[in-house]
């Protein structure tokens, strides 16, 4: 069988495959994330292609999978906070409230040129934290580096109350749709595993 190669240098995403059997090899994309495309669904999905794409050009006998989320809250979207006002701004306008997290997810078979490509959706539900924990949240660092400003898996987690759907997903890797993309283009998950 291929190796898998993970385009991402997500370490999130590399736990989630890791902890579910695999050792990917990984391969940072380089792809510019700043697309003019207004559907946050459509540009996830666009991402994990590009991404995915431009990994594959540069192995062989390789499965590659490229993986891009974004956050969207009563429809704007929301990638990496931009600062650490930005974070808390988002922090503060999230209490109580859900929003969408969408992960784009494309796999490539370099020896055969098969792909499929699908996007995740999981509906986040957030606590009511407090100011100050906020601000502690944010000193972390942990916001600046993942979309939307928050993680399931990382210290943001007590500040969620739950997820309608994958929480693979929201830490940035959906490994039920992983599995459905590969079973598209031929190959068993289970093939894969380590």
């Amino acid at each position: 069988m291929p190796h898998l190669v993970l385009a991402s240098a997500s370490p999130a995403r590399l736990r989630l495959l890791q902890g579910a059997g695999f050792d990917p090899e990984v391969i940072v994309s380089g792809v510019d994330e700043d697309l003019e495309i207004a559907d946050t669904y459509d540009l996830v999905r666009v991402l994990a292609e590009q991404k995915a794409d431009a990994v594959a050009a540069t192995v062989d006998d390789a499965i590659v999978i490229g993986c891009d989320s974004m956050f969207e809250l009563d429809g704007h979207r929301r990638g990496k906070p931009a600062s650490p006002e930005e974070a808390l701004a988002w922090g503060r306008a999230s209490r109580g409230r859900s929003g969408l997290l969408h992960t784009g997810h494309c796999v490539i078979d370099t020896a055969s040129g098969d792909r499929a490509s699908g996007v995740g959706t999981t509906v986040v539900r957030f606590g009511h934290p407090t100011d100050e924990e906020l601000v502690a949240y944010i000193a972390s660092g942990e916001p600046l580096a993942v979309a939307g400003g928050f993680t399931l898996d990382g210290r943001s987690s007590p500040f969620i109350d739950g997820v309608d759907g994958d929480p693979g997903n929201v830490i940035g890797l959906s490994l039920p749709l992983l599995r459905t993309l590969l079973a598209e283009i031929g190959v068993r998950i289970t093939d894969l595993w380590c």
